[in-house]
């Protein structure tokens, strides 16, 4: 037996099956603002009308839709507080749910069996009007490329609002190459895909937000639409679409960060030297830098802290000449290798004072991370 949620609004009701309607409104909730000054953000939009029930949230700076089929008599809208509706709906009892609004009060009765709730509505007038969808030009992309390559970059993007262009990733689409770049000035993350159909030209500063919680979402499917209207960027998925506002700004120019030459360049098997990193790497406290020190044949990972302690492991590595000792930021330094694709991974260096570049097999994904002075 379907399990379905009947929802009546002023001289509306809709049957849909409760499943669906748990499904949609968890991924639309995750736009849900937490701000509690605008009221009207930390609710969640249902309307109804041509055969479909629509739920979407938004903060203003990210919106979050879905569409589910469902039986309708009549046609409006109405808001609910988000977090609440949410939490119910995943409680219901497996029979049929009725959420009624009256038309001479501004709450609506939510029954389900025994079980009642009685809810404040927010008025929908005031709801934010979103971006027509239907009105943007959209190109599918394979779902697996576009998420692989937002998953290889974002965390590299900024979480200052100070600089807003920097909490953004730039995504380009050129023919049949996709490149995003992310940037949060002490390190840079660079990833080209070859798609498997031809995309028209774009390019945009995408809000590193949006694209992971598009990640989030996206978990079916062979591929994700993606348009630009005005100043939005739109990504559609299985019935659900994400909207974000497009970030202005002149995005850095990041080939020209990238060093053309390295004075050494090692290949060392990435998940060895992760490891060692991790277990370095609970050692440090606030920004103690990690300490590298390259020696003959050998990399030794220190990591001394005052107020901890010390501790050192050496593993081989190809390296000959002088000894280089260079220090970074762990946590930078083990998402970089985290980051990289395959077994092995080329470090490649100049000197402690100037940035190191981590890549995999290929040269499709470049991390570049900058280091930090060490002490004496």
């Amino acid at each position: 037996m379907i399990e379905t949620a009947d929802i009546v609004g002023t001289g509306l009701k809709i049957t849909v099956p409760k499943d669906e309607l748990i499904q949609a409104l968890g991924v639309v909730s995750r736009a849900v603002s937490n701000r509690t000054s605008v009221q009207i953000l930390s609710g969640i939009l249902l309307e109804a009308g041509g055969g479909e029930l629509r739920v979407a949230a938004t903060d203003m700076e990210l919106s979050l839709r879905a569409t589910i089929a469902a039986q309708i008599d009549g046609d409006g809208s109405i808001v609910l507080p988000g977090k609440t509706l949410v939490d119910i709906a995943r409680l219901l009892p497996s029979d049929e749910v009725t959420i009624e609004h009256r038309q001479s009060e501004s709450v609506v009765h939510v029954t389900a069996g025994t079980a009642s709730y009685t809810l404040h509505t927010y008025n929908p007038e005031d709801f934010p009007r979103l971006p027509d969808v239907t009105a943007v030009q959209t190109f599918p992309v394979d779902r697996e490329s576009l998420l692989e390559t937002i998953q290889r970059v974002a965390r590299a993007a900024s979480r200052d609002e100070s600089r807003p262009v920097l909490t953004g990733i730039l995504v380009q689409f050129a023919g049949v190459t996709l490149t995003m770049a992310a940037t949060d000035s002490y390190r840079l993350a660079v990833k080209e895909t070859e798609l498997s159909g031809k995309a028209p030209d774009l390019e945009a500063i995408v809000p590193g937000r949006a694209l992971t919680e598009l990640a989030r979402i996206a978990s079916a499917g062979d591929s994700i639409d993606v348009g630009v209207h005005e100043n939005q960027v739109v990504f559609g998925t299985e019935g659900f679409w994400l909207t974000t506002r497009r970030i202005d700004g002149q995005f850095p120019n990041y080939r020209q960060l990238l060093p053309e030459q390295f004075e050494h360049e090692l290949t060392l098997p990435r998940t060895e030297l992760l490891e060692v990193v991790r277990r370095a790497s609970v050692m440090i406290q606030r920004a103690t830098p990690l300490q590298l020190r390259f020696a003959e044949g050998e990399i030794t990972v220190i990591a001394r802290t005052h107020e901890v302690g010390e501790s050192q492991e050496s593993m081989p590595a190809p390296y000959s000449g002088e000894t280089l000792e260079i220090g970074f930021n762990a946590d930078f330094l083990r998402e970089g290798l985290e980051s990289v694709d395959g077994d092995d991974i080329r470090f490649k260096l100049i000197s402690p004072l100037r940035p190191a570049v981590l890549q995999g097999d290929g040269d499709e994904f470049t991390y570049l991370v900058m280091p930090i002075r060490l002490p004496g």
